[in-house]
C-alpha cells in the first residue's frame, strides 16, 4: 500500500491573530504548509512556524496565494502572468528564510485558495506559478489536485510534482472541488471525514456531491487547520489511518 502524507495550513495568522493551533497539528501531520505572508502570515509567524516543524520534522512547504490579505486568499482575482511569477518567487524566497534559520529547507509549495482553484484549469495562471517556482528553486515539488494543468505544466517543466486530495471538501463528478460558495462544499461531520479519508488513503476514490464514485489517486491527504476542532479530527484521521495499515509519512 502507498504510504500517505497528511498535509495541513499553519501559520494562518496576522500579528496578533491566529486561527490555526499550529503547535498541537505540527504534532500529527508530515508536512505544513505555511502562509508566506499574501493570504495570511507574518514574519514573526512564518519564522515560529519554521521552527516548530524543524523541531518536530515536519517537512516544511510555502502555501503561495493570491495578494488578499483581507479576502484571506479566496477571492477571483487577475493578476498580470509576470506578476504572478514574482509574487510566487517572493513568497517562497521569504519563507526559505526562516526554515533555513531553523535548520531546514522549503520542501514543496503549494497554491492556496483562489490560485489553488484557478491553476486548475487556467493555462496561463498555471504557467505563472509554475515559472515563479522555477524562479525560485527548479528542483522544488509542487503539490496540487491530479489531472490540473497546475500539475501538468509543472511535469512538463521537470519539476516533481505530487498529488493531493481532500477528506472534508465535497468533489464533482469531474473530479474537482465544490465551491466554498456552495451548500455543502465542506464537511463537517467528523467521522464522514475520517471515512473519506480511509477510502482516499486505502482505494485512491471518494464520493462526488451528486453521488458518483470518483476516482482520486494521491500521495497527500490535507487537513484543513481552520476548521472547528481541526486538532482532534486530525488526530482521528491519522489514528484510523495508522489503525488500518496505512503508512503515514512525507512525500519528500
Amino acid at each position: 500500500m502507498t504510504p500517505i502524507d497528511l498535509n495541513a495550513d499553519l501559520g494562518e495568522g496576522f500579528g496578533r491573530w491566529r486561527l490555526t493551533d499550529d503547535e498541537q497539528l505540527l504534532s500529527v501531520v508530515t508536512s505544513a504548509n505555511v502562509a508566506c505572508g499574501f493570504h495570511a502570515g507574518d514574519a514573526v509567524t512564518m519564522r515560529r512556524v519554521c521552527e516548530l516543524a524543524a523541531e518536530r520534522g515536519v517537512r516544511i512547504g510555502a502555501q503561495v496565494s493570491y495578494r488578499d490579505l483581507a479576502g484571506f486568499g479566496r477571492r477571483a482575482m487577475d493578476v498580470p502572468p509576470d506578476e504572478l511569477t514574482a509574487e510566487v518567487a517572493y513568497q517562497i524566497g521569504a519563507l526559505e528564510v526562516f526554515a533555513r534559520a531553523a535548520g531546514a529547507r522549503v520542501a514543496y509549495v503549494k497554491p492556496h485558495g483562489a490560485l489553488y482553484n484557478r491553476v486548475v484549469r487556467d493555462e496561463e495562471q498555471a504557467a505563472a506559478v509554475v515559472d515563479g517556482v522555477l524562479l525560485a528553486d527548479a528542483a522544488l515539488p509542487v503539490l496540487g489536485l491530479p489531472s490540473s494543468r497546475f500539475l501538468k505544466l509543472a511535469e512538463r517543466a521537470g519539476l516533481p510534482t505530487v498529488t493531493e486530495a481532500f477528506a472534508d471538501r465535497a468533489y464533482t463528478a469531474e473530479g474537482t472541488l465544490v465551491p466554498r460558495t456552495l451548500e455543502g462544499a465542506v464537511i463537517t461531520d467528523a467521522e464522514e471525514v475520517v471515512e473519506r479519508s480511509l477510502g482516499l488513503a486505502r482505494f485512491g476514490t471518494v464520493t462526488s456531491h451528486t453521488g458518483e464514485p470518483v476516482p482520486v489517486r494521491a500521495r497527500s491527504l490535507c487537513l484543513h487547520g481552520d476548521t472547528p476542532g481541526a486538532v482532534e479530527l486530525a488526530r482521528r484521521v491519522r489514528a484510523r489511518l495508522e489503525s488500518s495499515g496505512v503508512r503515514v509519512e512525507a512525500f519528500v
